[in-house]
């Protein structure tokens, strides 16, 4: 049986990708063409395409990994985390009848990231989205009272508070105020949609800040806030799973 067609060209580009890879500093395209086994020639026209595409870069005479390199292993690491943690979701969805939410803190960013929800238990519309709705929803505000003081601050100084509801918190030291003394819950009482209500708990573990929550129409806020145990539960089971 005839083996499988293969393109040489992306094979010596890839070896360049995996030789810039292995090496804890910036690595030369002569070098490289060593550690390859191609010519020099080829080796600068393939190194050229990769900087071109942001696959690698140069830096201090040589070439190391670029920031498309550096983003696919971040997609990758959110990836596992949605995988570990939905399972987890869909139990509190289950348990809570509502719509249930992961966060992520994510490049200076707060970022919904997985969605566990039935018709029975919608998602509530993301009019907005998270960049600029982190001051006015639980998710957001659980994660900003994880997050150390300096990321804290840069977060809000990179940020406005903008007005989506009469009932949103448009004022920097009130929101502080309120994440300082939410305990182990942070709520949204129509702060990012009128009629809907969110709470949130916070997921930390090594390299991870996020949170998990739900959504309910306002009505329902107390019945789930005298179940903050599923909530809390969840949180800290998520948070063993990242850090396992």
């Amino acid at each position: 049986m005839a083996g499988p067609t293969l393109i040489g060209s992306v094979q010596r580009a890839l070896n360049l990708v995996d030789a810039v890879g292995a090496s804890d500093r910036p690595v030369t395209a002569k070098a490289l063409a060593r550690l390859t086994d191609q010519h020099l020639s080829t080796t600068y026209h393939l190194l050229r395409t990769l900087v071109h595409e942001g696959y690698l870069r140069r830096a201090d005479g040589g070439y190391v990994l670029g920031d498309r390199i550096m983003a696919l292993g971040q997609g990758a690491g959110r990836n596992l985390v949605i995988a570990k943690v939905r399972p987890l979701l869909q139990a509190l969805r289950d348990e809570l009848h509502a719509a249930a939410y992961l966060s992520l803190y994510d490049d200076g960013e707060i970022r919904v990231v997985d969605i566990a929800d039935t018709p029975d238990a919608p998602r509530v519309d993301l009019w907005v989205g998270f960049h600029d709705a982190g001051h006015a929803c639980a998710l957001g505000k659980a994660v900003l009272g994880s997050l150390g003081d300096a990321d804290r601050a840069d977060y809000l100084a990179r940020h406005e508070l903008p007005d989506l509801t009469r009932h949103t918190i448009t004022d920097r030291a009130s929101l502080l105020r309120e994440i300082d003394a939410g305990g182990p819950l942070a709520v949204d009482r129509q702060e990012y949609c009128v009629g809907t209500a969110c709470v949130a708990a916070a997921v930390v573990a090594p390299d991870v800040v996020g949170a998990v929550a739900v959504s309910v129409p306002v009505r329902r806020l107390g019945a789930v806030i005298g179940r903050a145990d599923a909530l809390a539960r969840t949180a800290r089971l998520a948070s063993l799973a990242l850090a396992g």
